[in-house]
């Protein structure tokens, strides 16, 4: 990463896209603290998050990382209730008020039914899905997500990120497909080749031309019919080509 510099908004949603290997998923790694950044820092509400406590910070940021699988089989509610480790000590047992923001999240993200399944026999969707209950119940303020529709099905896609618009937390997230970037962010930072080329929110950002220059393909831009967000339509020809 070269000189990223971006804003997030307390309550906002801010996504990163880009080409793979554009240095989104090192930048969230800086924000959850699984990297330290060689120069400048990463601040929260003013506050050096590599300074912070260890418990505070997990107390403030919750994430989904690409790598969030399980080795072990846990059921799916001692995986959610790894959540609430930041808010006890040592070997403490989950209290009743704990017990309940598990139980609410598993219902809230669909897996309620599977509390007594283990991990490893859930499919990649349904995992996804317990990881992201895993991180609600940490009540962080800040929401990180690497790539959190990966494995999900259009319903649970749509669910998951139409939970994230109502969830009053600032949102940090890497999405692939632009349009359900443009569906759900209030702003949008594009990399590529480590160094940010443009941040803005959707209209500002995705452009015929941007997305010919980042990511080499040609799409038309249209509105939305029913929410009027820029949406994307592909050409299969190859850049450059004609039919």
């Amino acid at each position: 990463m070269h000189d990223l510099s971006l804003d997030v908004a307390d309550g906002r949603i801010v996504g990163l896209v880009g080409p793979n290997g554009s240095g989104k998923s090192t930048a969230l790694r800086c924000v959850y603290r699984a990297l330290r950044p060689s120069g400048g820092v990463v601040r929260i509400g003013g506050d050096d998050l590599a300074a912070m406590p260890m418990r505070r910070s997990a107390r403030t940021v919750a994430a989904l990382t690409q790598e969030g699988g399980a080795d072990l089989d846990f059921t799916v509610e001692e995986v959610v209730a790894l959540g609430r480790a930041p808010y006890l000590r040592g070997n403490q047992a989950l209290g009743a008020a704990d017990r309940e923001l598990c139980a609410a999240a598993m219902a809230r993200l669909d897996v309620a039914h599977l509390a007594h399944r283990g991990v490893l026999t859930l499919s990649g969707g349904e995992r996804q899905r317990v990881l992201v209950a895993r991180a609600l119940v940490q009540q962080p303020r800040i929401l990180v997500l690497d790539e959190p529709t990966n494995h999900l099905d259009v319903r649970h896609q749509i669910g998951l990120l139409s939970l994230l618009r109502g969830s009053g937390l600032t949102v940090l997230v890497v999405l692939h497909d632009l349009n359900l970037a443009a569906a759900t962010c209030d702003r949008i930072g594009v990399l590529s080749q480590g160094r940010l080329v443009a941040a803005g929110t959707p209209d500002e950002v995705l452009t015929v031309d941007l997305v010919r220059d980042v990511f080499g393909v040609d799409a038309a831009v249209v509105p939305h019919p029913r929410t009027g967000t820029p949406q994307l339509l592909y050409s299969l020809t190859p850049q450059g080509e004609t039919t």
